[in-house]
């Protein structure tokens, strides 16, 4: 079944064409990621879809019913709302009705009257007939795996990071038919990414998402669609599938370039040679000419081959003595010993809020440890790539940025490159090189911050999570760049394939500001915990940061307890799951009995399939229900 149908679409932003005709189908059942260069109209695109944004030319046809729920970059929050409050703003019948229920609740529990106790039964009437306990039972085990535990917390007291969160929960437990993402990886640890890829691949209805994550897409997604130059390009399959049929594709388009210009070539010598007679098949000839010249042509992406150059690295590089730093009262770094070596390619690791953009901000030198130090090498020239772009002034061009930097880099030869020749390969035109940098997307922005890093030729990269908000296609300039880099690279990364392609070392926060060091990628790192059974620390971030916060606001400290549903359903939860395992075990025994009926087997197998998932969804109720017993009885 055909979901949503889109046209002829077109779009202009400024002079540049987003969108350029396009047409595409949205089907049921597809779970589809959107790739491209920022900038190049994938929110837009995206936009479109949902509804919040017109074309400017084409249709959209949406077939009757289809719910379509939307998570955009920057969605819109109510600072004064409670986290469960926010999380019930979506604009469907089911999350107005949960979300009106939630106002009164919080109105009842500041001032009791009889008439919004009316309101109350009423709404729980409703919420009753639409069975819409589980959807609130559902949104706050989302939260809790998350890594949202006090949903009593105003959202104007949330980190971006925890309030996008927020915003992806209410998405993931809106019904609807079509689910729309953009960057839903973004602000996510690495064990959370690997739960939202076990829940995207559960869930039942269409998908349609933007990320930049490439191992996500390639365990999620059936289809990929490529926004290139304004036009669309379909591939069936995942990642993987799509870079076979990529290559393919551009292998077809080198050879039809190739073609195009022998025939330019041919026909410019005629015409040179000029027409002896102007006859009509002369004149047919020379309008071939003019469409060879003006025809599009396709430019093959080219591997970013630089041997880069940079400064000597002397035998001290950076040595980390027992190094302690505490926020908070809590210790975020305990003790580090290190000392880099001149071929460490070290990935920091762990859940966020542990303090790894802090260790990075140590080695930086804008922060100082509260005990041990730090040694530099005299020859050492750090680049730092931070996640505040703050000092990018909006009013400067992007080519002239740059060059604040420097005029060129020097290559391992002695050749240098300009900084223009740079900016190109950094998928920067020459058009787009004297663009405001007010005019640039955020991703675009973000790519010109770590171009300006690689110009000042570091012979150490400190890198705070520079695969967010980066296109797929500059993430991989980025990791040939990196590939020929002579120096030592320390990064802060969710991006499992950067962390794979990149890394020889892992950093890992475990617990309690402890810093355990291994050799190998990121992928070898995984296996060594799954075997050793190890466990990450949880990190709460919902406590206040400063003690003085209860004291000046004991209003707002609601403590956390089971809804009254909440409550039965943990009472009797150990035996509905005691049961539903009988009830497996016997029909297990039952395909025995039953295994020359055909008919009565595939009865059997279905019940089992139908009570495994079920079972399946017990377990994940149970584990939420005493993750929330154990804090309510941490608070007391």
């Amino acid at each position: 079944m055909n979901l949503i149908s889109l046209e002829n679409i077109s779009k202009n932003y400024s002079e540049k064409a987003l969108l350029n005709n396009i047409s595409l189908g949205i089907n049921e059942g597809e779970k589809i990621g959107l790739i491209g260069v920022n900038g190049t109209g994938k929110s837009t695109l995206l936009k479109i879809i949902a509804g919040t944004e017109e074309s400017e030319t084409g249709t959209t046809i949406k077939a009757n019913k289809v719910r379509i729920e939307y998570l955009p970059q920057n969605p819109y929050y109510d600072e004064e709302a409670t986290v469960l409050e926010q999380v019930f703003k979506g604009t469907s019948s089911e999350m107005k009705l949960i979300g009106q229920y939630q106002d009164i609740l919080e109105k009842i529990n500041n001032t009791y009257d009889e008439s919004l106790n009316n309101k109350l039964l009423s709404l729980q009437s409703k919420m009753d007939d639409l069975n819409l306990w589980d959807l609130e039972s559902d949104a706050k085990t989302v939260l809790m795996k998350l890594g949202i535990k006090n949903f009593n917390q105003k959202v104007k007291e949330l980190s971006g990071g925890q309030r996008k969160r927020v915003s992806l929960a209410s998405a993931l437990i809106t019904p609807c038919e079509l689910l729309i993402l953009d960057e839903p990886t973004n602000h996510l640890d690495n064990d959370t990414i690997d739960w939202l890829e076990e829940y995207l691949n559960k869930f039942k209805g269409s998908l349609l998402m933007i990320t930049h994550d490439r191992y996500f897409l390639d365990r999620v997604t059936n289809r990929i669609i490529e926004l290139d130059k304004g036009k669309l390009f379909s591939y069936d399959g995942n990642y993987s599938v799509f870079l076979e049929k990529k290559a393919e594709r551009l292998d077809l388009e080198q050879s039809s370039e190739l073609k195009r210009q022998n025939l330019l070539r041919t026909e410019l010598a005629w015409v040179r040679r000029g027409a002896q007679a102007r006859s009509t098949k002369q004149k047919a000839r020379l309008q071939r000419f003019d469409e060879l010249v003006n025809a599009d042509k396709n430019v093959i992406d080219e591997k970013l081959d630089i041997s880069v150059g940079s400064s000597r690295l002397g035998n001290k590089i950076i040595e980390i003595h027992n190094i302690s730093k505490t926020f908070d009262n809590k210790k975020v770094i305990d003790n580090l010993e290190y000392t880099l070596a001149r071929h460490d390619r070290i990935g920091i690791i762990g859940k966020n809020g542990l303090g790894k953009s802090t260790l990075i901000n140590i080695l930086d030198g804008k922060i100082k440890p509260d005990s041990g130090e730090i040694e530099i090498g005299e020859t050492v020239k750090i680049g730092c790539f931070s996640q505040d772009d703050s000092h990018m002034h909006p009013d400067m061009r992007a080519i002239d940025y740059i060059k604040e930097e420097s005029d060129y880099i020097t290559t391992a030869d002695g050749s240098k490159i300009t900084a223009s020749q740079m900016c190109e390969k950094f998928l920067f035109d020459g058009t787009m090189q004297y663009t405001y940098i007010r005019k640039l997307s955020g991703g675009e922005r973000r790519r010109l911050h770590l171009l300006r890093i690689l110009m000042s030729a570091p012979n150490v990269l400190l890198l705070d999570e520079p695969t967010n908000d980066l296109d797929i296609e500059t993430l991989n300039r980025l990791e040939d760049y990196l590939d020929e880099f002579k120096g030592v690279i320390i990064t802060v990364s969710h991006d499992r394939y950067f962390l794979d392609r990149i890394c020889n070392k892992i950093f890992a926060y475990e617990g309690r500001g402890k810093i355990h060091i291994y050799t190998g990628n990121y992928s070898d790192y995984i296996v060594y915990r799954e075997n050793e059974r190890i466990e990450f620390e949880e990190f709460d971030q919902s406590a206040p940061k400063e003690e003085k916060v209860k004291k000046e606001k004991p209003k707002n400290d609601k403590k956390l307890k089971f809804s009254f549903n909440e409550q039965r359903e943990f009472d009797t939860i150990d035996n509905d799951i005691a049961k539903l395992e009988e009830k497996i075990e016997k029909l297990e025994g039952d395909t025995s009995k039953f295994a020359t009926n055909f008919t009565k087997l595939q009865e059997i197998m279905n019940e089992k399939e139908k009570l495994e998932e079920e079972l399946e969804h017990k377990y994940e109720r149970w584990e939420y229900l005493n993750n929330l017993a154990e804090e309510i009885a941490n608070q007391k």
